[in-house]
């Protein structure tokens, strides 16, 4: 029997125990095991499974070694294969060994993992899917692909075929408390945004919605989480209807304030139940009568996101009883309300002094007291700083603390014991953010404490010059982030430079770091959603060695009404007010190659940096002394000898 077997995954704290080798024999007694004996009727040679659930994240670690926050492996009888984007290329090269051959998802003549998975299924193999991780859209779009190769089609398979593999050895579902979010960090108590929610299900006459993003789920009821590393959540689903709203969740998560928080307004039903309470859902809804012998339709329909599982699709009784939207409750999530966007000013300001601290605490260590830090004990130290800020909670994501060519490695991860020392002559990239009660940050500077050479100057200010474009960009209500990505590309393009990832991403209130459905970059769903008053979204557009160096520098932007001289068509016009509070790198800017309304830009910007931040460093002559050097105007004429 051939067998294929896809796994997708986010970044997973899992290590593997076994070779790649050895596991990815087991996966294939697995899969032939699981498949005859409880699938399906007729042989599957081919066999496809995604992971995307986070307590499933190191699926794709666990088999194969890679441990980036995005990819798809996908493994046959004879042969397996890793896709994932031009972030992780590097990454995976490194993690990869000789049984993978590695999709670099993007570049021309690499098919898409879908496709490759289709040219699979040749000769009228059926290709499966466990539903519970693959969406309905994806899995239509998978078996169009299937059957347009000559496969035969795909079959839900329910049986977690890693899972099987791994044993009893996988780590258990996390089990942490919730606890509630006072509605001075919200801004609206729970109760408001399920009316709010009530009146979007009538306005598109449903029965009701089952929310199944876990951000979604944290935010609508005013709750935050431990579960995921890094990400305010945990696991749960919600089903809320014109009369209930009730909360899918293992009870052993709710403390007192939790249970009273939510009262009587809130039906709490075990997690492990959702999908039996959803065919249920499906089986009540009250049918229209049967018109010309066709088949009764149910009046109204219950409505699920398009990132919700193919599974809930299934168990709601498929196309006929489903509608899938993008979520109403991710749209509303994505407008900050004044409370969220004054705690995102806010703690982008303490964020901000703790990164001025930890970068003038760095330069005296390398440079004066010659000392040797690795690129983990740089990390260690700027969390220890940020620990100390008023309502920090923990870090938002891994800490990307890399040196030289550890820098072109766009999503680098150092590891304990087994990473580079920072070298003061080379590159330094920090990548880095927190999680506070009051708002989610998210900051990349590129530092050097040496004598760069001219093309990390050139590529650092050309990066610079993109960031300044859509930091100063002015745009109609309407415009999505695809239309804006230009703005930061065009300094770059027109050396024949560019880099490999979007130029923005949306960002949560005390949650997830990455969040949709908006952003700024190439992405299709970029251009579904137009940007809005209160959407906060990162700033930076980068570029990238490979073996070399890395630049990349990340402002935290919010969009807001612009004032203009005109108002063309009579509608709104847009432009973005920033919050990230740290000084660009004076070292790495030539300023002959900024224009002067770009030189007042920056001059601008880092007076509201020294102004704003200088207060935390009352008695801290290292940081004041480094953040006056750094923030002191840039004139041209420094240049014009140069």
């Amino acid at each position: 029997m051939t067998s294929t077997f896809i796994v997708r995954t986010y970044q997973s704290p899992f290590a593997s125990q076994f070779s790649s080798f050895l596991k990815l024999y087991h996966l294939k007694i697995a899969t032939n095991l699981s498949i005859s004996l409880r699938v399906m009727p007729e042989e599957v040679s081919l066999l496809a499974y995604f992971s995307r659930l986070p307590f499933r994240s190191s699926n794709v670690e666990y088999i194969c070694g890679f441990s980036g926050s995005a990819g798809t492996a996908v493994i046959t009888s004879e042969k397996a294969a890793l896709a994932t984007d031009g972030r992780y290329f590097n990454q995976a090269a490194k993690q990869l060994d000789s049984n993978w051959h590695l999709l670099k998802q993007g570049l021309e003549d690499v098919p898409t993992w879908q496709d490759w998975t289709a040219e699979q299924s040749e000769g009228n193999k059926i290709v499966g899917v466990d539903p519970t991780v693959i969406t309905a859209p994806e899995a239509r779009k998978l078996n169009e692909n299937i059957k347009k190769k000559g496969g035969a089609r795909l079959v839900g398979v329910k049986t977690n075929l890693v899972d099987l593999v791994w044993g009893g050895q996988r780590p258990p579902r996390p089990n942490e408390r919730v606890s509630v979010l006072d509605t001075r960090f919200a801004g609206k108590k729970f109760e408001e945004k399920i009316e709010d929610l009530r009146k979007e299900l009538d306005k598109k006459k449903s029965a009701g919605l089952i929310v199944s993003m876990l951000d979604e789920v944290a935010w609508l009821f005013n709750l935050r989480g431990k579960d995921i590393p890094y990400n305010p959540v945990f696991f749960s689903y919600a089903a809320v209807t014109p009369t209930t709203a009730t909360l899918y969740i293992d009870d052993s998560k709710l403390t007192p304030d939790v249970v009273s928080h939510l009262g009587d307004k809130v039906q709490i039903r075990p997690y492990e139940v959702i999908f039996k309470d959803v065919e249920g859902f499906g089986n009540s809804l009250e049918m229209e009568n049967s018109v010309g012998g066709s088949p009764p339709r149910p009046k109204k329909k219950f409505l699920i996101s398009t990132k919700a599982s193919w599974a809930l699709s299934l168990d709601l009784g498929g196309e006929e009883k489903v509608d899938e939207v993008r979520s109403p409750v991710g749209d509303a999530k994505a407008i900050k309300n004044a409370a969220e966007l004054e705690g995102m000013r806010e703690c982008h300001i303490r964020d901000g002094a703790s990164l001025s601290e930890y970068f003038a605490w760095l330069e005296e260590e390398l440079i004066i007291k010659k000392t040797k830090l690795d690129e983990v004990q740089g990390a260690d130290k700027l969390e220890d700083i940020r620990s100390k800020k008023d309502r920090f909670v923990g870090l938002s994501f891994d800490t990307i603390s890399s040196t030289g060519p550890n820098a072109a490695v766009i999503h680098y991860k150092p590891e304990r014991g087994n990473c580079s020392i920072i070298d003061p002559t080379a590159v330094y990239l920090c990548d880095s953010g927190a999680q506070y009660l009051d708002g989610t940050t998210d900051t990349t500077r590129t530092l050097h404490f040496g004598k760069p050479t001219d093309m990390e100057i050139e590529a650092y200010t050309l990066v610079l010059r993109g960031v300044i474009a859509i930091d100063r960009a002015v745009f109609p209500k309407g415009t999505s982030g695809f239309a804006l990505d230009t703005l930061a590309r065009q300094f770059l393009w027109r050396e024949g430079l560019d880099y490999r990832h979007g130029t923005g991403h949306g960002v949560g209130s005390y949650l997830n770091v990455h969040e949709g459905p908006i952003g700024i970059g190439t992405r299709v769903q970029y251009t579904e959603v137009p940007l809005s008053i209160g959407n906060v979204l990162s700033d930076e557009p980068g570029y990238y060695e490979d073996g070399k160096f890395g630049i990349r520098i990340e402002n935290m932007v919010m969009a807001q009404e612009a004032k203009t001289h005109h108002k063309f068509g009579d509608k709104p016009w847009l432009g973005f007010e920033h919050v990230t509070m740290v000084p660009m790198c004076r070292k790495l800017i030539d300023g002959k190659l900024l224009t002067q309304e770009e030189r007042t830009w920056l001059n601008d910007y880092h007076q509201e940096v020294y102004e704003k931040t200088k207060v935390f460093f009352q008695g801290d002559e290292r940081t004041l002394s480094w953040l006056e050097r750094e923030t002191r105007p840039i004139h041209v004429m420094e240049f014009a000898l140069s």
